[in-house]
Protein backbone atom coordinates (compact mmCIF):
# COMPACT_ATOMS: atom_id res chain seq x y z
CA UNK A 1 0.00 0.00 0.00
CA UNK A 2 2.76 2.48 1.16
CA UNK A 3 4.49 1.59 -2.40
CA UNK A 4 1.36 2.35 -4.24
CA UNK A 5 0.85 5.87 -2.78
CA UNK A 6 4.66 6.87 -3.05
CA UNK A 7 4.31 5.68 -6.57
CA UNK A 8 1.65 7.92 -7.11
CA UNK A 9 2.49 10.94 -5.26
CA UNK A 10 6.55 10.48 -7.61
CA UNK A 11 3.94 10.63 -10.44
CA UNK A 12 1.12 13.47 -9.78
CA UNK A 13 4.92 15.51 -8.80
CA UNK A 14 6.60 14.67 -12.46
CA UNK A 15 3.23 15.80 -13.86
CA UNK A 16 3.10 18.59 -12.25
CA UNK A 17 6.80 19.80 -12.71
CA UNK A 18 6.52 19.44 -16.41
CA UNK A 19 3.75 21.79 -17.21
CA UNK A 20 5.36 24.64 -14.45
CA UNK A 21 8.53 24.37 -16.49
CA UNK A 22 6.57 24.31 -20.00
CA UNK A 23 4.56 27.72 -18.61
CA UNK A 24 8.08 29.01 -17.29
CA UNK A 25 9.09 28.74 -20.57
CA UNK A 26 6.56 30.35 -22.39
CA UNK A 27 6.09 32.94 -19.87
CA UNK A 28 8.42 35.19 -21.49
CA UNK A 29 7.23 35.31 -25.21
CA UNK A 30 5.90 38.59 -26.50
CA UNK A 31 2.36 36.85 -27.22
CA UNK A 32 0.86 40.55 -28.61
CA UNK A 33 3.27 40.49 -31.40
CA UNK A 34 2.05 39.93 -34.66
CA UNK A 35 4.21 36.99 -35.28
CA UNK A 36 1.80 34.93 -33.24
CA UNK A 37 -0.89 36.70 -35.39
CA UNK A 38 -1.85 36.00 -38.89
CA UNK A 39 -3.63 37.65 -41.09
CA UNK A 40 -2.99 41.85 -41.25
CA UNK A 41 0.39 41.78 -39.98
CA UNK A 42 1.33 39.20 -42.43
CA UNK A 43 0.69 41.93 -44.75
CA UNK A 44 3.43 44.40 -43.32
CA UNK A 45 5.82 45.13 -46.26
CA UNK A 46 9.74 44.87 -44.95
CA UNK A 47 12.68 46.84 -46.31
CA UNK A 48 15.60 45.30 -48.26
CA UNK A 49 18.48 45.14 -50.42
CA UNK A 50 18.96 42.31 -52.98
CA UNK A 51 21.91 41.56 -52.59
CA UNK A 52 21.85 37.96 -54.92
CA UNK A 53 19.40 36.64 -57.79
CA UNK A 54 19.57 32.86 -58.32
CA UNK A 55 17.00 31.45 -60.34
CA UNK A 56 18.86 27.99 -60.73
CA UNK A 57 17.24 27.64 -56.98
CA UNK A 58 14.62 30.08 -56.86
CA UNK A 59 16.44 31.92 -54.61
CA UNK A 60 17.18 35.51 -53.55
CA UNK A 61 19.90 36.81 -51.32
CA UNK A 62 18.18 39.96 -49.39
CA UNK A 63 19.75 42.14 -46.98
CA UNK A 64 16.86 42.94 -45.14
CA UNK A 65 15.78 44.89 -41.44
CA UNK A 66 13.40 43.77 -39.04
CA UNK A 67 10.38 41.24 -40.30
CA UNK A 68 8.01 41.95 -37.91
CA UNK A 69 5.40 39.13 -38.53
CA UNK A 70 8.01 36.55 -38.12
CA UNK A 71 9.62 38.27 -35.43
CA UNK A 72 12.91 38.30 -36.67
CA UNK A 73 15.57 40.78 -36.93
CA UNK A 74 17.66 42.26 -39.54
CA UNK A 75 19.99 40.48 -41.37
CA UNK A 76 21.28 38.95 -44.81
CA UNK A 77 19.67 35.55 -45.99
CA UNK A 78 18.64 33.86 -48.66
CA UNK A 79 14.50 33.55 -49.05
CA UNK A 80 12.45 30.97 -51.66
CA UNK A 81 10.32 33.30 -54.35
CA UNK A 82 6.39 32.74 -54.61
CA UNK A 83 6.17 33.13 -58.09
CA UNK A 84 9.39 32.67 -60.24
CA UNK A 85 8.83 35.58 -62.47
CA UNK A 86 9.99 37.62 -59.26
CA UNK A 87 13.46 36.61 -59.90
CA UNK A 88 13.44 38.38 -63.03
CA UNK A 89 11.81 41.86 -61.80
CA UNK A 90 14.97 42.59 -59.70
CA UNK A 91 18.67 42.74 -59.79
CA UNK A 92 21.59 43.04 -57.05
CA UNK A 93 21.39 46.55 -55.53
CA UNK A 94 17.66 47.27 -55.71
CA UNK A 95 15.78 48.35 -52.97
CA UNK A 96 13.07 46.43 -52.39
CA UNK A 97 9.65 46.46 -50.24
CA UNK A 98 8.44 42.53 -49.75
CA UNK A 99 6.32 40.55 -47.63
CA UNK A 100 8.48 37.21 -46.22
CA UNK A 101 5.75 34.18 -44.86
CA UNK A 102 6.71 30.65 -43.90
CA UNK A 103 5.30 28.73 -46.70
CA UNK A 104 5.93 25.39 -46.16
CA UNK A 105 8.67 25.33 -44.07
CA UNK A 106 10.53 27.34 -45.62
CA UNK A 107 10.83 31.62 -45.54
CA UNK A 108 9.29 32.74 -48.92
CA UNK A 109 9.21 36.32 -50.08
CA UNK A 110 4.88 36.47 -51.40
CA UNK A 111 4.90 40.03 -52.37
CA UNK A 112 7.82 42.40 -53.85
CA UNK A 113 7.82 45.61 -55.01
CA UNK A 114 10.84 47.10 -56.29
CA UNK A 115 11.45 50.83 -54.80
Amino acid sequence: MKKAIVSMMVGVVLATSGAAYAAGEMGNMDMSSGAMKSGAASSAMSHGEVKKVDPSTGKMTIKHGPLENLGMEGMTMAFKVKDPAMLSQVKVGDKIDFVAEEVNGALTVTKLEKK
